[in-house]
């Protein structure tokens, strides 16, 4: 239904006014008595073989919402009804920004693709506290970034700001220096920031009574080289694992016209294009680490058996964000199932041998 009837009506409109009028539509949704109940009997899969522990967390499904759909941690209780084991919220930064001037935020329906140039559009770390207080059950990530009149060699002080007040309402952090719509953002991936960067937060982390995993986002455009120091550094800091990846801003091999394209101008591209890439990267940082730490994978994944390639290629969680938009929550279940029969499977062997 989604794909034939809901998905044609809403990509005749812009995709930003899109973006607001569903979650304003899911918001309205959910108020109406049994409209939850009859979503997740929809939606959701519960089964012990979806369950991923990580960090001492148990996530329910493997399956979570990257970064960039909820900014404002305003829908995060609605969107666990369709299925995710896990929200990532954000990126927020300290003082609320407009982000980049509009349009920014393209669709590329050949390609099953979006660019975006946002710019960390956010309300600010405050009015994302104050929603992550309400008592809930769902498994968050609070990303956290820089404002864009923020210099580099200052940046170090919007990532605690961030760190130390969403540290009560969130169980694990993302620190997002790959984002390519922020000026100079990512000259913080170079070794010496990065590491200070990091350096600062785990140890006020480690002041913490309980220290909760921080996770370092990075892009797919790092050559082999800075892949190798990104394992270095995780191995120097001792986060706890690495989200891969970030938008891309190749555009090669698109189907989408180049001269469409450039009218769309700078941004980052996310979807199928980006699926290789980030597949590569996540296998490439699993292989030459020996899988010393966790990784979640993102980008590209489309179909069940895209998760399960990025799954066997060394992640240990999968997030989607462009999938969602072209497929419709009903993407999760089959993921879900697909890694359900695939587990059971193993199982099956396992047990049998």
């Amino acid at each position: 239904m989604y794909k034939r009837i809901i998905k044609p009506i809403l990509f005749c409109f812009n995709p930003e006014k899109v973006h607001h009028f569903v979650f304003g539509g899911l918001k309205f949704l959910f108020k109406i008595p049994g409209s939850k109940f009859l979503w997740r009997k929809l939606y959701v899969v519960q089964d012990e073989h979806l369950v991923t522990t990580l960090w001492g967390i148990d996530f329910p499904s493997p399956v979570g919402l990257a970064a960039g759909l909820d900014k404002n941690a305003t829908l995060f209780e609605e969107l666990s009804n369709c299925g995710f084991g896990f929200i990532e919220v954000g990126t927020v930064t300290p003082k609320a920004q407009d982000g980049n001037p509009k349009p920014r935020l393209f669709r590329l329906p050949k390609d099953s693709g979006l660019i975006n140039r946002m710019g960390f559009n956010n309300e600010g770390i405050e009015k994302m506290v104050l929603r992550l207080k309400k008592k809930h059950n769902t498994i968050i990530g609070g990303n956290i970034g820089k404002n864009k009149l923020t210099p580099n060699d200052q940046a170090f002080e919007d990532y605690l700001i961030c760190f130390e007040q969403l540290f009560p309402v969130v169980d694990y952090f993302v620190v997002n220096v790959s984002s390519p719509n922020t000026p100079n953002l990512r000259d913080l991936q170079e070794k010496e920031p990065l590491t200070d960067l990091l350096n600062r937060l785990m140890e006020l982390n480690q002041k913490k009574e309980k220290p909760k995993p921080i996770l370092l986002k990075i892009a797919p455009d790092l050559t082999e080289g800075q892949l190798l120091d990104i394992i270095d550094i995780v191995k120097i800091t001792q986060i706890n694992g690495v989200i891969a990846t970030n938008t891309t801003i190749d555009r090669s091999n698109l189907l989408t016209p180049i001269s469409e394209v450039e009218m769309m101008g700078n941004g980052g591209l996310s979807g199928k294009p980006l699926k290789n890439k980030s597949l590569e990267v996540v296998r490439f940082l699993a292989e030459k680490s020996n899988k010393s730490f966790p990784i979640i994978g993102v980008g590209g994944i489309f179909t069940p058996e895209d998760a399960i390639e990025m799954l066997e290629a060394g992640a240990d969680l999968i997030q989607i964000y462009t999938s969602f938009i072209y497929e419709g929550p009903g993407i999760i279940k089959k993921i879900n199932k697909k890694v359900i029969e695939i587990k059971k499977k193993a199982s099956l062997h396992k047990k049998n041998a």
